[in-house]
């Protein structure tokens, strides 16, 4: 029967890379800045465009401006000359118009009297403000000027306009109105010429910087490809550092920090090596010993003796059974803590006096003076709600922790001596001590008893190293002091378990 086809879990969501990243980044703000700066000179080329060919329709104006004058028979006349029409006729535009107009300011409201040009050309816009012409207008003095825009025929013209006040030969005053307008298509032309230019060069200089960012990024990259390529490469069991020369320095925190790691997994795979050496080699002595007392009590015919082979193999297997639980204990207490968020609330307080209460029979049978010293003092009242020393930390491991510092401390205190097991509190702290009367270890080779299989201490040697694995698990320590004298003059031993204290508010 075929094996149904397992559904594929959801994809995960493809990353931006650098690249696509960098040119999201860039291109909206390039773009706008470009489309900001084309406007600006937009604008500024406008402005140009339009003096320009503002100052073309000043020339005719003025020239027209000069023609006027007084004939012999005392009456305002204009002479236009050849020259003032081919100077007019030289402006580039479809469409272009003169006219010439006299009113007389006396009596108000008299009929214009057109002079040249057509006469239905669109007047100057009601209460527009005329201004002096400039320093380089050519025509009479004492005028007023004004540019406006409007629509003639259909089509979009420019004006020029001058006022100015004149009399004939009788002292009678007009107001003479000279006008020339063109269309305005060339100039509509000549601004879209600009920005098809200007867009045109800001296409290309967008495209130039995407490549470039494109090519940049590729270039920057070449030294992590090599270093995928030679990560490929590699076989599974190589636990070298990475080779981080020629990375760039924004990624050389990255690759020092992949090399830390494998540093840290190479020391973690040569730890368990080690460890499952020391554990075979622990265990394989043990067994040897019984093997060789089944097979003594195998060939053994004295019914007594048989007992006595047995009983030391019944003896050698609780020692072992003993080590197996350490083993099991210490690769617990090493192995990183899969709970997230925080630790709970203990009290270290609570968690020594029932470690106390447990070892109390034990201390008895070797006739030792098990003391215990409550943090509260000697008046604590029983089955206190609030924690006397808080810790934020896994009860059940600090009890294992406790637990393994008094069974050392019973173990090496000879009988008739005592063990004191106190909570204090000592600033930021809270701490746990177990003071023997044993022989005690020199300081130089406190340190060294934390290894496990050191036996600096006696027995299988992990005893200490479990308890500095639960604690530091637990974010605390355990060091080493001098405990309480004793009659052989051994200065005994004094493990503090040390641990941040918890606020409890």
């Amino acid at each position: 029967m075929p094996t149904p086809p397992v559904p594929e879990g959801p994809r995960p969501a493809r990353r931006m890379g650098i690249r696509a990243l960098l040119l999201a980044l860039l291109l909206p703000g390039l773009t706008a800045l470009l489309a900001v700066d084309s406007w600006s000179d937009y604008r500024a080329f406008a402005r140009i465009n339009e003096n320009a060919y503002d100052q073309a329709l000043l020339e005719p104006l003025s020239a027209l401006d000069d023609s006027v004058g007084i004939d012999a028979r005392g009456e305002i006349g204009l002479r236009v000359s050849f020259e003032v029409q081919a100077m007019f006729d030289s402006v580039q535009a479809l469409h272009k118009h003169l006219r010439v107009t006299l009113t007389p300011l006396a009596p108000p409201g008299a009929p214009e009297r057109t002079l040249m040009g057509v006469a239905d050309l669109p007047p100057p816009p009601a209460g527009a403000e005329f201004l002096p012409p400039p320093a380089s207008f050519g025509g009479a003095h004492g005028g007023r000027l004004l540019f406006y825009d409007a629509a003639y025929r259909g089509y979009a013209v420019r004006v020029a306009v001058l006022r100015r006040d004149i009399e004939n030969g009788a002292g009678q005053r007009y107001r003479l109105q000279v006008q020339a307008a063109e269309s305005t298509g060339r100039r509509a032309e000549a601004r879209q010429a600009w920005l098809r230019h200007e867009l045109w060069q800001d296409a290309r200089m967008l495209g130039l910087t995407l490549l470039l960012v494109w090519l940049g990024v590729a270039w920057a990259l070449r030294p992590l490809e090599r270093l995928r390529a030679s990560l490929r490469e590699r076989p599974t069991n190589d636990l070298q550092p990475l080779d981080a020369r020629g990375v760039p320095s924004e990624v050389a925190p990255l690759v020092d920090a992949v090399n830390h790691h494998i540093d840290e997994h190479r020391e973690m795979l040569a730890e368990q090596a080690s460890f499952l050496a020391d554990a075979s080699h622990q265990l394989r002595t043990p067994l040897a010993i019984m093997l060789a007392q089944a097979g003594y009590a195998l060939r053994e015919q004295d019914p007594e003796r048989m007992r006595e082979t047995l009983h030391a193999i019944m003896a050698q297997l609780a020692r072992s059974r003993r080590l197996s639980d350490q083993l099991l204990a210490l690769a617990h207490a090493r192995r990183a803590l899969d709970e997230a968020g925080t630790p709970p609330l203990a009290d270290l307080n609570a968690v020594a006096r029932e470690v106390v209460l447990q070892y109390l029979p034990l201390a008895r049978e070797k006739q030792l003076d098990l003391g215990w010293v409550d943090v509260r003092g000697e008046d604590a009242p029983e089955g206190a709600d609030a924690p006397a020393a808080p810790v934020r930390a896994q009860a059940a491991e600090l009890h294992e922790a406790l637990a393994n510092l008094l069974h050392n401390a019973i173990r090496h205190t000879p009988a008739g001596g005592s063990v004191t097991v106190l909570v204090r509190i000592d600033g930021g702290l809270a701490v746990a001590e177990v003071r023997d009367a044993g022989p005690g270890i020199a300081p130089e080779r406190r340190e060294a008893a934390f290894e496990r299989f050191g036996r600096s201490t006696g027995g299988a040697g992990l005893g200490l190293a479990i308890a500095r694995a639960y604690a530091r698990r637990n974010g605390g320590d355990i060091v080493l002091a001098e405990g309480e004298a004793n009659a052989e003059g051994g200065q005994g031993l004094c493990a503090r378990l040390l641990l941040p204290r918890a606020r409890t508010q």
